[in-house]
């Protein structure tokens, strides 16, 4: 059974403004999966159908082969979602927002409090666990939050920034529970902005612009779908003449090869030409460049498609 299924997805709101454009795409249980694009892409509208807080203007979407827009309820006692703004009880303590949210998924209150003290100590929050909310601060509300939406359990986490906030050691923190949880098969659905951290904790990705799905896969694909190229990058005292490179620093070039089976050859090329090689290393399109690449491509075909 898939974790996510979506077959010509849209979405349209009045006046004609088109959020989700026929989008296609399937995650397996247990991924990782960054979901990026710039603001007003449709990541949210994405996440807001996958939810069943917006019925569908065409297609379908399956979660867990719930859907969503028939079943709601079914689909959120499997599901936990985390807005970057969650909003919570401040006259409450953290660990009466647990149990209150706890007990509407139908746990009794003894398995809530065995459940919220369990996720408190784990995100470093059970010093201020009788603490009201008002009192949090930005970050111990955000690991919180992500206490509150790990309650009943879920098979699938809807997370936007989940890190947003949080100082390097939450942060830290709060990534290495993501990949317990998608370790033992929860599946993680991961809106963000940090192209450097979706790299780290992403197992696959999905890129989004003007509603548009237009790259999906591992980070390998994403960069086959950019380049099949090695890029190399060299320092040496000199090169032959007659090779083809790109200067970047002092004694330093990018070569780019076809593959990394011709990285030997180079050398001895270098070497042979009286080169003393100091530096030798291939270096992979990180997702950053991966995606400014690729949204770069979009919008020129976006744009020829206008004309």
């Amino acid at each position: 059974m898939k974790a996510v299924e979506t077959e010509g997805l849209s979405k349209i709101y009045t006046g004609g403004n088109k959020a989700v454009d026929n989008i296609s795409f399937c995650l397996e249980q247990g991924e990782v999966f960054g979901f990026l694009g710039p603001n007003g892409a449709g990541k949210t509208t994405t996440i807001k159908l996958l939810n069943g807080m917006l019925a569908p203007s065409g297609g379908s979407c399956r979660v867990f082969d719930i859907d969503p827009a028939q079943n709601p309820e079914k689909l959120h006692q499997m599901s936990g979602v985390i807005t970057e703004h969650a909003q919570m009880y401040d006259h409450l303590s953290g660990m009466d927002n647990l149990i209150f949210y706890g007990t509407l998924f139908g746990r009794n209150k003894a398995d809530c409090e065995k459940r919220a003290t369990a996720l408190l100590e784990r995100l470093d929050l059970a010093d201020a666990k009788q603490r009201k909310l008002s009192a949090y601060s930005t970050g111990m509300r955000q690991r919180l939050s992500l206490a509150r939406a790990m309650m009943h359990s879920p098979k699938i986490l809807f997370l936007d920034e989940p890190t947003s906030g949080l100082d390097p050691e939450s942060a830290q923190n709060v990534n290495t529970l993501i990949q317990e949880l998608a370790s033992d098969g929860t599946t993680i659905f991961l809106c963000t902005h940090q192209l450097r951290y979706a790299q780290e904790i992403c197992t696959t990705y999905g890129l989004m612009n003007q509603g548009n799905l237009f790259a999906t896969g591992n980070i390998e694909k994403l960069r086959s779908m950019v380049s099949d190229k090695v890029k190399v990058r060299v320092k040496a005292s000199c090169i032959p003449e007659d090779m083809e490179c790109e200067k970047i620093g002092e004694h330093t070039y990018d070569i780019s090869v076809n593959s990394e089976e011709e990285i030997p050859l180079l050398v001895r090329r270098i070497v042979g030409a009286g080169g003393d090689l100091y530096q030798v290393s291939a270096e992979q399109l990180s997702l950053e460049e991966i995606y400014f690449s690729l949204i770069d491509k979009n919008h020129a075909e976006t744009e020829c498609g206008n004309l």
